[in-house]
């Protein structure tokens, strides 16, 4: 029971007994005043009726003191008059049959009233000649009595309804502070840090309510330490500490992660810029100017790749930067080396350092999987014969088979557009365990594959990027989802899914209000659907993935992130978006198997210490053997996935 409510039946209690001792009072008064004026008024009668009587009685004239008694009783509201001689006999009784009107009986059960008798002596001369005895009649005591009950009752509840009015209403005034309080601690179980700004007047509430301001600082305080810790961490393993941009292990990594989960047919590039003579800038101009020029560098890299999905850009070692390109041919990967040779040229007009010949662009285009080292070498030889024409020039090299590179974006259109009208998507579904019992499954994460040729299946990183850049990526999804949801259906999938989505859907308000539709359309439905999002994505969307989350979550799904840890953001948008899970990317699960695994293990465990702050899962993806789970059992993160615990199978 709330306080609120303890005190107001206190109060009522309170009240309720005051009132009932002021009734009882009342009521004792008013009936002993009554009682008073009944055997006042039986007693004048008596004293005066016998004195009437005397006279008469002194002749023997019984009639005439008949006629007297009858007089005065039929004139008066008497219950008995009776006249007695001096032995005790009686000589004239006069009688009225006591009865109530408008009188309940429970009342007059409840609360007698004595009527007093009252005697007066009849004189004959100086001898005493009888005795007259007279009894009020009680009706009309009753009567006031009950009437008077009646109505004080009435005043006292009116009074009784008016002060618990008025007292519901201060006793809520009074306690609004604690309210609030009780709001902040509800809010702070929800991680969210409100402050009240309006302290109460009141002393003591006045102080539980700063010392709640200042504990929910403290716990704000905290989790922002979290965070940081979680990013400084990451930050000093994985990213350059100049430019912002990744380091070579992170590169290596992300690399590495991708060619794990290709398909045959996979494509991209990998782009190599050097800046030339960086050690005799660094001496002419200082490592100030230098580390301007290569933040510069970092810029015009980001700019230029800005419009890619994708993307993973890196400073190697000293002026040398890389960039992977998956899911590009070698036309949109041709247009962004151009447009990032112009970039690199227009450095050369701010006159940071006194010289034109800045960088080199070497580039590897692939059409099918291959591996870092070999990608890598092949954009180095790139790179070298760019160097062989001179400053601020450009090479691409090619990595193919002859067959895909012709793939331009006319083709993926056509064969993009006939996936779309044949429905020629196939879904494959795989397993995430729970860390601590690996035969739970908590939900089975729905894969999308099509169709290229009969004979070739490929995944969605080959052809959801060219979706994305043809802007029929909402389309794209909407079939996935119809055929997830007509799988449901069919009873072919559990209760629990998760499925990918593209942010760049979120931003098609037409695919939004379809997917809400729908999943009303399921809401007696047992299916619960998270919509997995990849990290760099929503990041990039965030006020449109925080809606479409908040509008989900009504409906009883969620959204989760996937690939977490690619994007350099900072932790704290965790907080307002409350996603179901995060999914750790398979580049920091891979890397549990280097030597250098530690700041990756660092990173994982500060991030479940964030992620659980806040109430959010963590899942590892790219788990394929039991070192690796029991190092990430250890590390506490909540479920697995990969292929030791079930490969995708087609559904």
């Amino acid at each position: 029971m709330t306080l609120y409510r303890q005190l107001l039946l206190f109060t009522v209690f309170l009240f309720s007994l005051l009132f009932l001792g002021v009734w009882i009072e009342k009521l004792h008064s008013t009936r002993n005043f009554l009682v008073n004026q009944l055997q006042s008024h039986a007693q004048d009668t008596a004293t005066s009726l016998g004195l009437s009587l005397s006279p008469v009685l002194a002749t023997g004239d019984v009639s005439a003191a008949d006629t007297m008694m009858n007089a005065v009783f039929d004139r008066g509201y008497y219950h008995r008059i009776t006249l007695q001689d001096v032995y005790g006999h009686l000589i004239i009784e006069k009688k009225l049959k006591v009865e109530f009107e408008n009188v309940p009986d429970w009342f007059i059960n409840l609360i007698p009233i004595n009527t007093p008798v009252a005697e007066a002596l009849i004189m004959a001369g100086w001898n005493q000649a009888g005795k007259l005895y007279v009894v009020s009649h009680p009706g009309y005591a009753y009567k006031t009595l009950w009437q008077t009950t009646v109505r004080i009752s009435g005043y006292f509840l009116s009074a009784f309804i008016l002060a618990m009015a008025f007292g519901a209403l201060g006793l809520n005034l009074l306690l609004k502070p604690l309210k609030r309080v009780e709001q902040q601690a509800e809010a702070i179980c929800k991680k969210e840090y409100d402050i009240q700004q309006v302290l109460p007047k009141t002393r003591e509430l006045r102080q539980v309510v700063i010392s709640m301001n200042r504990m929910t600082a403290k716990v704000r305080d905290m989790f922002a330490e979290q965070a940081s810790i979680a990013e400084r961490l990451r930050c000093k393993a994985y990213s350059d500490s100049i430019t912002g941009l990744g380091n070579r292990r992170y590169f290596q990594g992300q690399v590495n992660a991708h060619f794990e989960q290709a398909s045959d047919s996979d494509f991209g590039a990998l782009v190599l810029l050097q800046v030339l003579e960086l050690h005799e800038i660094n001496e002419q101009n200082g490592f100030e100017i230098t580390d301007q020029l290569l933040k510069r560098v970092a810029d015009s890299i980001k700019k230029s790749t800005s419009t890619v999905g994708k993307v993973v850009l890196a400073r190697l070692t000293g002026g040398d930067f890389a960039i992977f390109l998956p899911g590009l041919n070698s036309a949109d990967v041709t247009e962004i080396v151009v447009m990032l040779n112009v970039e690199i040229g227009r450095l050369s007009d701010e006159k940071l350092i006194d010289r034109t010949e800045l960088a080199n662009i070497g580039c590897a285009f692939y059409d099918s999987k291959t591996s870092y080292g070999f990608l890598l070498a092949a954009a180095d030889v790139a790179l070298h014969a760019s160097r062989q024409k001179g400053p601020n020039k450009w090479e691409l090299t090619s990595m193919t088979t002859g067959e895909t590179v012709a793939k331009g974006q006319a083709w993926w259109k056509d064969t993009l557009e006939r996936v779309l009208e044949n429905r020629a998507v196939l879904l494959y579904d795989q397993p995430v365990v729970d860390s601590k019992a690996t035969d739970l499954i908590l939900h089975r994460e729905v894969l999308a594959r099509i169709f290229l040729r009969p004979d070739e299946v490929v995944n969605a990183a080959v052809f959801v990027p060219m979706a994305q850049k043809l802007g029929i990526i909402s389309l794209l999804d909407q079939l996935v989802v119809s055929l997830l949801f007509e799988q449901a259906e069919n009873g072919a999938v559990g209760n629990r899914v998760a499925v990918n989505i593209s942010p760049a859907s979120l931003a098609d308000d037409e695919f939004v209000q379809w997917l809400l539709y729908k999943l009303k359309s399921i809401e007696d439905s047992s299916l619960t659907v998270i919509f997995e999002l990849p990290e760099y994505g929503a990041v990039q969307n965030m006020e449109a993935v925080k809606l479409f989350s908040h509008e989900v979550r009504k409906l009883g799904h969620a959204i989760g992130l996937d690939h977490f840890g690619q994007s350099f953001s900072n932790f704290g948008y965790l907080k307002s978006l409350r996603p179901e899970y995060v999914k750790i990317d398979r580049g920091f699960t891979k890397e549990l198997d280097d030597k250098t695994g530690g700041d990756s293990e660092f990173f994982i465990d500060a991030l479940c210490s964030v992620a659980h702050s806040l109430d959010i899962k963590v899942i590892a993806e790219g788990v394929e053997r039991e070192d690796q789970a029991d190092k990430l059992v250890e590390l506490n993160i909540d479920a697995l996935q990969g292929y030791l615990f079930g490969k995708p199978e087609k559904i």
